[in-house]
């Protein structure tokens, strides 16, 4: 625990035997009191490496929910756990778990109640070998996204996140989409909610294990990621009512 709370990790993981165990030692457990594993139906022994290196929560889906639907498992289960502090992180070794005290410590000292490992300030996309299209679409796409939502983000589409419990549960995350834009969804309803995002500079790997999406659903996503920014414009001007920022407690 930092300041009497409960800090929880939760890994949403699909094919990620060959990297879990690099990811779970590198994991600070002098901050981290508990570890999550979802498996969305891997293909390989995710759920097996998972339990021979000590992983004791284990969530397995029986069918793939995607990795929207992944996290929503991820959330529950924390909660359930009674964490204070929920830490989402990809076992596919791509961020450093290295960063968990400066993300954790931000919350757990009330400076803010949401921290983001950002690929982008610094240059620590390019240097861990992020491809240059997705680079450019990761610039453009911000930079819309900052112009139509009024923030001011270095990025809106790492997978490092932290939050506090009371962000988790006064957003409405169950009502995001299953596929790879709920990751912006939820940034979307997090800034809707008026909270306040820290940025933590966080070095990246890409490699052959690194999960990643092709070219054809990388431009679905950037649609949906303009789609979940003009909703959330809407939304403000009160053009339209959007299930996702509805207030899940007054």
């Amino acid at each position: 625990m930092i300041n009497g709370k409960k800090v929880v990790v939760v890994l949403p993981a699909y094919n990620a035997e060959k990297t879990l165990e690099l990811t779970y030692k590198e994991i600070p457990f002098d901050v981290v009191d508990d570890v999550i594993l979802v498996d969305d139906r891997s293909h390989d022994k995710t759920v097996e490496k998972g339990v021979e290196i000590g992983i004791r929560h284990i969530v397995r889906h029986e069918v793939n929910k995607g990795y929207g639907g992944n996290q929503k498992s991820c959330y529950r289960k924390a909660i359930e756990l009674n964490a204070d502090i929920v830490v989402m992180l990809h076992p596919d070794y791509q961020y450093t778990p290295k960063l968990i005290h400066s993300m954790v410590y931000l919350i757990a000292n009330d400076l803010y109640q949401v921290v983001l490992g950002s690929r982008i300030l610094g240059k620590g996309a390019l240097r861990g070998g992020m491809p240059l299209y997705k680079y450019f679409f990761n610039r453009m796409l911000t930079l819309s996204q900052n112009i139509i939502i009024g923030a001011k983000l270095s990025e809106y589409h790492t997978g490092y996140r932290a939050f506090t419990r009371e962000v988790l549960e006064n957003i409405n995350y169950e009502a995001n989409s299953d596929d790879f834009v709920f990751d912006n969804q939820m940034l979307s309803q997090i800034l809707f909610a008026g909270y306040e995002i820290a940025e933590i500079t966080c070095p990246t790997k890409y490699f052959d294990e690194a999960s990643s999406i092709n070219f054809r659903r990388s431009m679905k996503y950037g649609f949906g990621v303009l789609g979940t920014s003009l909703k959330h414009r809407f939304q403000k001007w009160g053009l339209a009512r959007y299930e996702i920022y509805r207030k899940m407690r007054s």
